[in-house]
């Protein structure tokens, strides 16, 4: 089994010659734009193998100019592989999230394509520069020719995009590929993708071309909009005969399957919603890192659309750059993350974190674990499984009566899986969709009809919720009347908990949402969240870029001609400059009448002016 030593540093130090020569081509690289396109996508890919001498050592990095940083290529080693408990035989696919040490220099028109992209797509998916995500394809399999008897090694795609449902599938394409013909077969996946990818854009449905396949994909955008899809170049597609090419329709770039990794745990998922919803502090306990990292991903997907704005790292290890920050003492007050772990180690570290999710031993046990889930297809339900019956499952027949299973064996440790927690939530759960759920298992419902059915309800239930915060902030926007043209903008209202939480009783989420229970509380907690912060953040930015359009709107169709009838000079520039300035705003936008609106005005303001003036407002 792959083993975590302290040998692994000196594997990491053995790669500081690679980046120097790196660091030393990166200008050039950058400059002259050959990895342009590549780059809107992926930063680079990485192969990660395991030496019995040095531990975790840094086999191969493509592009080679774009190695990532000392600390980041330590975490990358670091979290490359399983811990030694984890088992994971054959091929496990899994992520990562990791904080940038360095940042990127980008040139004005990868900047420009950045923030338009950011500027268009829903939150969860923008560009991150101030984290990568690693999708990890790790191989571990008998090899009587090694010295320790296993080939072990880890095909890692490095991006600064959360998508993990597309990126599954292309280290899935590649990572196979490599592992039988070499690191050719990476090179040759990222000069396709650089000559044949579309830039990154949203609202369009985009064709990405990797070897034999083609990628549909379509980037949701804050708005719903689709634009016409952007296809392969003709004389690309040369490279490959048609009847040659598959195509796969992707529906989702970053969803995964809800129900596979809430099934073991349908009562608590309401309470879930909350913790998440408020950004409490949770550690998910596995034994494989695909399993931790598919549950992180599923806990922050559940409150979508709202951005979880707090920390989440799929799968954390001891020796993360940031372990130190996570774990030490807080008190009472731990940070609000959410860590997937599979080491122990963390089990008496974060025994005082209030909530711990333990998932099902997906190694050892899973037998079992499908015995119960048969149980529950005969017609039986689970009612409950949570700390406060640790050992045991409850479970009730259709006749009402109720049994226990013991079900201590389920982990290798004796616990049971599922939530732990003294966390009482704000909400009485859908007792309804818990059972249709349920239902369906019996029925052996599809995975991803399970999974339509249990995110079309949290859809709704956290737009229940955020609708009367969007209908409060809409009205912190001042009155038309108070927009002038001869005035500075007008900054929205004061965000008051007090004045919104007096809004709910007459137009709260209990007239959209069949939960009944203290919204009240519940707001108030969110109100002091990241996840708030960030929302409002957000909306607050909105609000005034709105009321900055509506002033320059407003100036485009004054008469400034009037208003300069009694003014200086010196009052007639500083209002072409402000003019101007204004102008500045529009340079990316399609308001074009509104552009124009302005010249002709600055051209009015000109002509008031005597000849020497004018010269120098020119400049």
């Amino acid at each position: 089994m792959t083993e975590k030593s302290g040998d692994s540093n000196n594997s990491i130090h053995d790669n500081e010659a690679l980046r120097s020569v790196n660091k030393g081509v990166d200008t050039f690289a950058r400059s002259d734009g050959q990895w342009d396109r590549f780059s809107q996508w992926i930063h680079c890919m990485c192969v990660v193998t395991f030496d019995l001498n040095i531990g975790q050592a840094l086999e191969f990095v493509y592009p080679p100019q774009f190695t990532p940083s000392d600390t980041e290529m330590a975490n990358i080693c670091y979290m490359a592989f399983p811990d030694s408990n984890s088992g994971c035989m054959g091929d496990t696919k899994f992520h990562m999230r990791l904080r940038r040490s360095t940042k990127d220099n980008y040139n004005k028109n990868f900047s420009r394509i950045f923030h338009s992209y950011n500027a268009d797509c829903i939150s969860m998916l923008r560009v991150d520069e101030s984290h990568f995500w690693g999708f990890v394809y790790f191989r571990q399999k008998r090899d009587p020719n090694l010295p320790r008897g296993y080939f072990q090694k880890s095909f890692i795609i490095v991006s600064r995009l959360p998508f993990c449902n597309l990126f599954y599938d292309i280290v899935a394409q590649i990572a196979p590929k490599f592992f039988d013909e070499g690191k050719a077969v990476i090179e040759e996946a990222c000069g396709q993708i650089n000559r044949m990818w579309p830039p990154l854009q949203a609202g369009y449905q985009l064709e990405l071309q990797l070897f034999d396949h083609i990628y549909q994909i379509n980037i949701p955008t804050i708005s719903g909009k689709r634009s016409n899809s952007v296809g392969l170049q003709k004389n690309m597609v040369k490279e490959f005969a048609l009847n040659t090419l598959s195509t796969k329709i992707l529906s989702s770039v970053h969803e995964l399957e809800l129900f596979h990794g809430l099934c073991f745990t349908l009562e608590n998922l309401y309470t879930l919603w909350e913790l998440v919803l408020i950004a409490e502090p949770i550690v998910v306990v596995g034994t494989s890192p695909a399993d931790c990292s598919h549950m992180v991903h599923t806990l922050v997907s559940l409150i979508a659309p709202i951005e979880y704005c707090a920390e989440a790292r799929p799968y954390f290890t001891i020796h993360d750059s940031e372990f130190k920050e996570f774990t030490r003492e807080y008190g009472k007050t731990p940070p609000s993350v959410i860590l997937g772990v599979t080491n122990p180690f963390f089990i008496k570290l974060l025994k005082d974190w209030p909530h711990m999710l333990r998932l099902v031993d997906n190694q050892i046990n899973i037998q079992q674990h499908q015995q119960i889930q048969k149980n529950i297809r005969n017609g039986d339900s689970v009612t409950s499984l949570n700390a406060s019956n640790t050992g045991i499952i409850r479970k009730s027949s259709p006749n009402g009566s109720s049994q226990l299973l013991n079900t201590n064996t389920i982990t290798s440790d004796g616990t049971t899986p599922g939530l732990y927690t003294k966390y009482k939530p704000f909400l009485k759960k859908d007792k309804n969709l818990i059972k249709k759920v349920l239902a369906g298992v019996k029925t052996k419902r599809p995975d991803h009809v399970q999974t339509a059915l249990l995110r079309r309800n949290l859809l709704e239930l956290t737009q229940s919720f955020m609708i009367p915060l969007e209908r409060y902030i809409a009205s912190l926007m001042p009155l038309q009347k108070d927009i002038s043209p001869f005035k500075s903008a007008p900054n929205a209202n004061a965000f008051k908990l007090d004045d919104f939480l007096a809004t709910i009783e007459q137009s709260g989420p209990h007239l959209t949402s069949p939960l009944k229970g203290d919204w009240k509380g519940l707001y108030r907690k969110f109100f002091n969240s990241p996840n708030f912060r960030g929302w409002y953040d957000s909306r607050h930015r909105e609000l005034q870029l709105t009321l900055q359009d509506l002033q320059l709107q407003a100036l485009s169709v004054a008469n400034l001609e009037q208003w300069a009838q009694d003014k200086q000079e010196v009052e007639i520039i500083d209002m072409i400059l402000k003019l101007k300035q204004k102008m500045n705003l529009y340079n990316d936008s399609s308001n074009s009448s509104t552009q124009e609106q302005i010249r002709l005005q600055i051209n009015c303001m000109k002509n008031l002016l005597p000849n020497d003036l004018k010269n120098i407002v020119n400049i």
